[in-house]
């Protein structure tokens, strides 16, 4: 007999159109998410889904995926982002000049870890995994 190993569930992805409705609801589902869970804090998690979804919507490519799980290993949350734009988000050094291009540092002061992944079928994932 044969014994079956079954992934673990994953919650289907949210896709977005690239439009500036996209973070709002963005937050909407990673918010129903930690609900889901139990997580009744769930600000920092709606900063990080709402600057990445921000930034693939102004500097990305195409719909706009949205996951949000828990790693299977500590079981902490993990935000990603999928749009099909080959550039890859950077820290910019600090510019008290700039009315813009802070989100990305504040959000690596959040979370655990983030980082960025190319896609095989063109673009990339942002990732960022939270405390």
């Amino acid at each position: 007999m044969s014994a079956t190993v079954l992934a673990p569930e994953v919650p289907p992805p949210l896709v977005l159109e690239p439009t500036d409705q996209a973070p709002g609801l963005a937050r909407r589902f990673l918010a129903e998410r930690f609900a889901e869970w139990g997580v009744e804090d769930d600000y920092v998690g709606r900063v990080v889904v709402c600057e990445l979804v921000t930034n693939s919507y102004l500097h990305g490519a195409g719909q706009i995926v949205v996951r949000v799980f828990r790693d299977e290993r500590d079981g902490r949350p993990v935000v990603e982002v999928w749009d099909a734009g080959e550039g890859r988000p950077e820290i910019q050094p600090e510019n008290c000049a700039d009315v813009s291009g802070r989100g990305l540092l504040l959000m690596a002061e959040l979370v655990h870890d983030w980082g960025v992944r190319p896609l095989n079928e063109g673009g990339k994932v942002t990732w960022a995994k939270l405390h």
